[in-house]
C-alpha cells in the first residue's frame, strides 16, 4: 500500500506519479494498457503545466474544470486527495520496486530497461539506484545480460554521466535558448545542397515555454548525405546515434539533437505527426478514423473501391489537414483544447501576429532614476532607434520606480520630473515617432502603489507589479493585485504571475476575481516576453481571452538585444488563442492614447 502526504505533494511530484504509474502499466503489458498509457503521461502533462497547485483546485471543488482530464483518471485524483492513496496506483505499482523509477529520469532509459535492471540486480534501493547501476556497468556487469552486450552498457555508463552533468533530454530549457540552438542548426542544415527544406518539431514548433530536447526535420532525396553533413556539425560534442535516415547529436551546452528524415513528396506528414502534441495528434487519428482514415508520419491511407489499403502522400501540412477534411491548425494550439472540432467547421480564429505589433510599453532605460531594481544598460535614444527599427509607431519608457527605502516623496518626484524632461526633449527630435511616460511601480504588500500622488499625476500611466513578499495566500494576493491596480493611473498589471520558468514557481491568484475586475475598470494583463518569465502563461492566456479581458505584449527589455523578444510573448498570445482584437498594442497610436487616458 502506498500512501502520500498528498496536500504537501507538488505539482511536479504528482505528475512525476502519473508518469510512474504509466511506466508501470507499460511494465505489466503495453499492449494491453495502450490507451491508460496515453491518459496518464497526458494527465501527468496537464498537471504539470498547471499554474495553480492541484491541491487548492481540489479544495476549491474545482478538480473537474481541468481540461483534458478524463473522468477516470479524475477521480483517482480525487481519491488521492481524500484518501491519501489511490486503490488503482497501488494495483498498477504493486510488485514494481521503487528503485525502477528514478532510472526513467536517465536519457535512455524506457520503463522496461530500468525494470529489467533492477530485477536482474535485485535492486531496492531508490535513493542509491542510478549508483548501483554504474557500478554494475563499471565492474562489467551490464554486458553480461542478455539483450544488453558491450555497447549498451557503455551507452548506459555515458547516459548516466550525462544525467549527472545535466544533460540530455531530462535539461528543460527555456524557448528563446532552444530556439537559438535551433536556428544555428537550422541555417547550418540550410548550407547543404541535399536539404530541401528544414523544421523544428516537438514542443518547440509549438512554442512550448521550455523544450526538453530539440528535434529537427529534413526534407531531402538524399537521406544518407543529409545526416553525414548533420553529423559534422561544428558545435557538436559527439554522435549519439548515426542511421541511415535518423541521427542524434549532443551539442555544446548538452543539448541533445535528434534528426530525421523524409523525402519531400511525405514531409508534410511527417511534420504533422511529429510536431504533436501527442493529445492533439490521438484525437485527430480518433476524427479520422471515423471517416475510414488512417494516419501516420508517410500520409494518410484509406480503402479503395476494391477494398484495398493506399497511402496519400502529402508535401505540406496544409494539404495533410485538408486530407482530413479540416483547415489547416497552427502549431502553437495543437494541444486538443477544441482547435479539431473548429478546424473542421473552418472556424479557428486568427491568431496575433509578429506584425501586429505596434509598439512596445514596457523598457528600461540607462537613465538615472536610482530604481528599486535593475536599472536598464542603453540610453532612450539608442532605444529609440531600435523601436523605429522594429518599425514600431510608439514606444514607453517604464523604468522601475525610484527606491523608496533611499529616497523620499519629493527626492522621487524630482528623479521623475527629470526623466520626463529628457523624453520631452528626444520628443522633439523625434517628431514622427510617440513615447509614453510610463513608470513600473512596485505593489506593496499591503496593495499600497511604491509612488505618491504627485508623481503619479506627471506621469501617462503606470504599469504595476510585484517584486516581494511572493508567499502570501491566493486570496491576499489577488486582494493586494485589486488594490494596486485600483489607481485610475495603474493600467497594466506586468508579468502577472510572477513566475521565473525552471527557478520560481508563480504566486497564486483567484483569476476569476481578476478578470472581473480588469473588464469592469479597463485594465490590461501583460504577456512578459523575457525568456525567464513567458508570464501571462498560455493556458491563462487562453482564459483571458475567453473572458474578454485585453492584454499587452511587452519585452520588459533592460538591453537593445532584448528588444527583438517580442515574438516569443506573441507565441505565447497564439498558444492562448489571442487574436490581434485582444491585444492592445496592436492598437495605432491614437487608439491606444485614447485606451491608456479612458
Amino acid at each position: 500500500m502506498l500512501c502520500y502526504d498528498f496536500f504537501a505533494m507538488s505539482n511536479r511530484e504528482i505528475a512525476k506519479l502519473l508518469r510512474n504509474v504509466a511506466a508501470a502499466y507499460t511494465i505489466k503489458d503495453e499492449k494491453k494498457f495502450r490507451f491508460q498509457i496515453i491518459a496518464y503521461h497526458k494527465a501527468a502533462e496537464i498537471v504539470s503545466n498547471l499554474t495553480t497547485e492541484i491541491s487548492d483546485l481540489y479544495k476549491d471543488n474545482k478538480l473537474n474544470t481541468l481540461p483534458g482530464i478524463g473522468t477516470t483518471i479524475g477521480s483517482h485524483l480525487e481519491e488521492l486527495f481524500k484518501k491519501g492513496e489511490v486503490k488503482q496506483f497501488n494495483w498498477a505499482l504493486d510488485g514494481i520496486s521503487e528503485a525502477v523509477f528514478p532510472l526513467l529520469d536517465i536519457p535512455s532509459f524506457g520503463p522496461k530497461k530500468a525494470y529489467k535492471l533492477v530485477n536482474e540486480f535485485g535492486l531496492k534501493n531508490p535513493k542509491t539506484v542510478i549508483e548501483d547501476i554504474e557500478k554494475m556497468g563499471k565492474a562489467g556487469k551490464i554486458a553480461k545480460l542478455e539483450g544488453f552486450g558491450e555497447k549498451s552498457q557503455s551507452d548506459i555508463l555515458r547516459a548516466i554521466s550525462e544525467f549527472r552533468l545535466g544533460k540530455g533530454k531530462t535539461t528543460r530549457m527555456t524557448l528563446p535558448y532552444a530556439m537559438e540552438i535551433a536556428e544555428k542548426l537550422v541555417l547550418y542544415l540550410k548550407k547543404s545542397k541535399d536539404v530541401i527544406r528544414v523544421e523544428p518539431l516537438g514542443s518547440l514548433r509549438r512554442r512550448m515555454p521550455t523544450v526538453g530536447d530539440i528535434d529537427i526535420a529534413v526534407a531531402t532525396n538524399e537521406p544518407r548525405k543529409v545526416i553525414e553533413y548533420f553529423t559534422l556539425y561544428p558545435s557538436k560534442e559527439r554522435i549519439i546515434e548515426k542511421g541511415s535516415a535518423t541521427s542524434s547529436i549532443l551539442v555544446s551546452g548538452g543539448t541533445q539533437i535528434d534528426l530525421m528524415t523524409q523525402p519531400p513528396q511525405s514531409f508534410g506528414s511527417l511534420l504533422q505527426h511529429f510536431t504533436g502534441s501527442k493529445n492533439h495528434n490521438v484525437h485527430l487519428r480518433e476524427f479520422a478514423l471515423k471517416k475510414g482514415l488512417s494516419l501516420s508520419e508517410y500520409g494518410i491511407k484509406k480503402r479503395t473501391g476494391n477494398g484495398k489499403w493506399e497511402t496519400d502522400d502529402f508535401a505540406t501540412e496544409e494539404q495533410f489537414y485538408h486530407g482530413i477534411g479540416m483547415e489547416w491548425i497552427p502549431p502553437e494550439i495543437r494541444e486538443n483544447t477544441g482547435e479539431i472540432e473548429l478546424a473542421a467547421v473552418n472556424k479557428l480564429p486568427i491568431l496575433v501576429d509578429e506584425n501586429d505589433i505596434k509598439g512596445d510599453l514596457h523598457l528600461h532605460s540607462s537613465f538615472p532614476i536610482e530604481p528599486s531594481h535593475d536599472l536598464g544598460k542603453n540610453s532612450m535614444q539608442e532605444m529609440i532607434i531600435k523601436a523605429k527599427a522594429l518599425k514600431y509607431e510608439y514606444m514607453a519608457f517604464s523604468e522601475h520606480n525610484p527606491s523608496i527605502s533611499k529616497h523620499s516623496d519629493r527626492q522621487i518626484y524630482s528623479l521623475i520630473k527629470r526623466r520626463n524632461e529628457e523624453i520631452e526633449q528626444l520628443l522633439e527630435s523625434n517628431k514622427s515617432f510617440h513615447i509614453f511616460k510610463l513608470l513600473e511601480t512596485d505593489i506593496l504588500p499591503n496593495g499600497d502603489l511604491a509612488i505618491g500622488k504627485k508623481s503619479f499625476d506627471i506621469l501617462d500611466a503606470s504599469i504595476v507589479s510585484i517584486h516581494s513578499v511572493f508567499n502570501m495566500n491566493k486570496d491576499a494576493m489577488t486582494k493586494r493585485v485589486i488594490k494596486g491596480l485600483s489607481h485610475k493611473k495603474a493600467k497594466i498589471l506586468a508579468h502577472p504571475t510572477g513566475r521565473m520558468l525552471n527557478e520560481r514557481e508563480g504566486y497564486e491568484l483567484d483569476w476569476d476575481k481578476i478578470f472581473e475586475f480588469c473588464k469592469k475598470y479597463n485594465k490590461a494583463l501583460e504577456i512578459n516576453s523575457w525568456p525567464g518569465r513567458l508570464d501571462l502563461p498560455y493556458q491563462i492566456v487562453k482564459m483571458a481571452v475567453e473572458a474578454e479581458v485585453k492584454m499587452v505584449i511587452n519585452t520588459d527589455s533592460h538591453s537593445l538585444w532584448q528588444m527583438d523578444l517580442e515574438k516569443f510573448g506573441v507565441s505565447t498570445a497564439r498558444k492562448g488563442w489571442a487574436k490581434k482584437s485582444d491585444i492592445l498594442n496592436t492598437l495605432s497610436y491614437n487608439e491606444f492614447a485614447k485606451w491608456l487616458s479612458s
